[in-house]
């Protein structure tokens, strides 16, 4: 992802995982993991080529309940 800012949301996310108290190693495994799939659902939605951190970030949410609860809304 090369569009201002996606680099601020990788940080934050590596940051989030870093204060639950997860290895260093895992913090960064599941922080790019997180991003890459919030920027896939993003690029998805808006495309590739005209998405902003803006609708990367709005799709974080969805991410983490895809990797945490497999994807279903409670």
């Amino acid at each position: 992802m090369a569009t201002g800012g996606s680099g601020d949301i990788l940080a934050g996310c590596l940051a989030g995982f870093l204060a639950q108290g997860t290895s260093c190693e895992a913090a960064a495994a599941l922080a790019v993991y997180l991003h890459g799939m919030a920027g896939d659902f993003a690029a998805e939605e808006t495309g590739a080529h005209s998405m902003t951190a803006s609708d990367l970030l709005e799709k974080i949410p969805k991410a983490v309940r895809e990797i945490f609860d497999g994807g279903k809304d409670k």
